[in-house]
C-alpha cells in the first residue's frame, strides 16, 4: 500500500484488522502452512550453525560467560519478534516488516527495509552453499567432487523445494528443525548424565570446579564477552521468519502468539542451557573455532562417529538456512515489486502460488557467490557473514521503529492494538535499537573483516540512494494507480 493511500485510509479510526489497508503483494498466496510448520520455523530460526559451530570459538574467547551473552542477545531478539508478532496480529502479511514499513514509514522506509533484508539473505545464501559444500567434503565419498559443483547441487535442490509449493517448504523446515532439536536434546541428556555420574571428560571431572579452576565465569575479563555479542546476534538471525510465514497460515491469530512466546524458553533451554553444560564439562580453552563444541565433548568420551553425526546436523542447519532465505526473500521482493520498488518479474507467481521471480533473483546472487569463493576462498565466508549482519541488524531496527510508530498511532486512536503486545513501549523498542547499534559498532574492533564491513556502509547507502532515484517514478505511478482504484 502506498504512503498516500495509507494516510487517506487512516483518516478515520479503525477498529478491526479487516478494515486495515491490505498489501497488494499479499494477494494470491495459499494458506497451506499449518501450526506445526510455523512453530518449527520459529525453532529453526532460533537454532542454527551459530550454536552448532560458532559456540566453540566463542567459548574459547569468552569462557562460560558466553551463556550470559546468549541470554542478553536472546532477550533483545525476543523483543524484536514480540513486536513483529503484534504487527502480524494487527495485519497478517507475507510482506511482513516491509509491508509494515510501507504503512508506518512510507515507501522509502519499505524500500530500505526490503533491499537490506535482501542483502542479508543473498549474502547468507552465499555462505550457506559454501558451508554445505565444505561439510559434504568431510566425507571421503564426496572429496573428489569440486566444491562449486556441490554448492550448485545444494542450491538446485533447495530451489526446487521452494518452487514446488509452500507446503513442501513447510515440511522441509519441519524435519530440518526436528533433526536440530533432537540432536540438542540428545546432547543435553548425555551432558546431564555425565554431570550426574561425575564421569570423566577428557581426563577432568565435570562440574562447577571446571569453571572455578579455570579462571571463573569471566576468565579473560568482561570485554571479550561484550565483543562476542555481535556474532551472537547473528546466531539469532531468521527469527523474523515467523512474521513472513504468518501470511500463509490460515489462523495467524492462534499460531503466531504461541510460536513467538515459545521462542523465549527455547532460547533459555537450547542456547543458554547447552552453553552452560559445555562450560561445566570442559574448560573454555579446550574448545576451538575449528570444531563443533559438541563434537569436542563427544570425542573426549569416545563416542564413535561423533564427527559424522554433528557434520550431518550442521549440514542440515545450513540447508535449512538456505531454504528459509529463498522462501522469505521471494515473499519480500514480491511485496516490493507490487509497490514498484523491485524489478517487475519478482512479482510473478507460478501455479503453486509461489513467487518464483524473487526466489530466482536471490538464487542468481548465490550463484555469483560461488565465483567469490573461487577467487578468495579464505576470506569469502567471513566477508559475506559480516555483510549479512548489516542486513539483519538494519531489519530488526526497522521492525522496532515500525512498532514505535504503530503504538503512537494506536494512542492517537487511528489503529487498534491487538491483545498480544510488546510490553514496555517505548522503552523496550528504544533499548533494543540502542543495543543493536552498539553491536554494529563492536564490529570496528575486528580490523581484518569487521572494520572493512563497516566501511561498506557508505557504499551501500550510495547504492540505495541511486536505486531509489531509479525506481521512485514507478513507485509514484503505482501509488497513484492504487489510490485511484481505492477511490472508485
Amino acid at each position: 500500500m502506498s504512503k498516500d493511500a495509507v494516510n487517506t485510509a487512516a483518516a478515520t479510526p479503525r477498529t478491526d484488522a479487516a478494515q486495515v489497508p491490505a498489501d497488494a503483494g499479499d494477494a494470491g498466496y495459499s494458506k497451506d502452512l499449518k501450526a506445526r510448520h510455523v512453530n518449527m520455523i520459529a525453532i529453526g530460526g532460533a537454532i542454527g550453525t551459530g550454536l552448532f559451530l560458532g559456540a566453540g570459538g566463542r567459548l574459547h574467547n569468552a569462557g562460560p560467560a558466553l551463556a550470559l551473552a546468549y541470554l542478553v542477545c536472546g532477550i533483545f531478539a525476543f523483543f524484536v519478534v514480540r513486536a513483529l508478532g503484534e504487527l502480524v496480529l494487527y495485519r497478517p502479511s507475507s510482506g511482513s516488516f516491509v509491508s509494515y514499513a510501507r504503512e508506518f514509514l512510507g515507501e522509502k522506509g519499505a524500500y530500505v527495509a526490503g533491499w537490506m533484508y535482501f542483502l542479508n539473505w543473498s549474502t547468507t545464501g552465499i555462505a550457506d552453499i559454501t558451508a554445505i559444500a565444505l561439510y559434504t567434503h568431510y566425507w571421503s565419498l564426496f572429496t573428489d567432487i569440486p566444491q562449486w559443483v556441490l554448492a550448485l547441487i545444494a542450491l538446485a535442490v533447495v530451489l526446487a523445494v521452494n518452487l514446488i509449493s509452500v507446503k513442501i517448504f513447510g515440511e522441509m523446515e519441519f524435519w530440518f528443525a526436528i533433526i536440530k532439536v533432537a540432536t540438542l536434546v540428545g546432547f543435553m541428556l548425555i551432558g546431564i548424565f555425565l554431570l550426574a555420574t561425575q564421569h570423566e571428560v577428557g581426563g577432568q571431572t565435570p562440574g562447577l570446579s571446571v569453571i572455578t579452576d579455570n579462571g571463573g565465569v569471566f576468565p579473560h575479563g568482561v570485554m571479550p564477552v561484550v565483543l562476542v555479542m555481535q556474532g551472537v546476534i547473528f546466531a539469532y538471525a531468521a527469527l523474523e521468519l515467523v512474521g513472513v510465514a504468518a501470511g500463509e497460515t490460515a489462523e495467524p491469530e492462534k499460531v503466531v502468539p504461541r510460536a513467538v512466546n515459545s521462542i523465549m524458553w527455547r532460547v533459555g533451554l537450547f542456547y543458554v542451557g547447552s552453553v552452560v553444560l559445555l562450560a561445566l564439562l570442559l574448560p573454555g580453552s579446550v574448545y576451538s573455532a575449528d570444531q563443533s563444541p559438541f563434537v569436542t565433548v563427544l570425542s573426549k568420551i569416545g563416542v564413535p562417529a561423533a564427527g559424522d553425526v554433528m557434520n550431518l546436523v550442521v549440514l542440515t542447519a545450513a540447508m535449512s538456512s538456505l531454504n528459509s532465505g529463498l522462501y522469505s526473500t521471494g515473499r519480500i521482493l514480491r511485496s516490493m515489486a507490487m509497490a514498484g520498488s523491485a524489478p517487475r518479474f519478482t512479482a510473478r507467481m507460478n501455479r503453486s502460488q509461489v513467487p518464483y521471480g524473487g526466489i530466482l533473483l536471490t538464487c542468481a546472487v548465490c550463484v555469483l557467490g560461488v565465483g567469490l569463493n573461487f577467487l578468495v576462498p579464505a576470506q569469502a565466508f567471513e566477508i559475506v557473514l559480516n555483510v549479512a549482519s548489516l542486513g539483519i541488524i538494519s531489519t530488526w531496527v526497522i521492525i522496532m521503529i515500525c512498532h514505535l510508530v504503530f503504538v503512537r498511532r494506536a494512542r492517537a486512536g487511528l489503529v487498534a492494538r491487538p491483545s498480544f503486545r510488546l510490553f514496555g513501549s517505548p522503552v523496550t523498542e528504544i533499548a533494543t535499537i540502542v543495543f543493536l547499534m552498539a553491536c554494529l559498532g563492536m564490529m570496528w574492533n575486528d580490523p581484518e573483516v569487521g572494520r572493512r564491513t563497516l566501511l561498506l556502509i557508505p557504499l551501500i547507502a550510495i547504492m540505495l540512494v541511486a536505486g531509489w532515484f531509479g525506481v521512485r517514478r514507478r513507485v509514484s505511478q503505482t501509488a497513484d494507480q492504487e489510490l485511484s482504484n481505492l477511490t472508485r
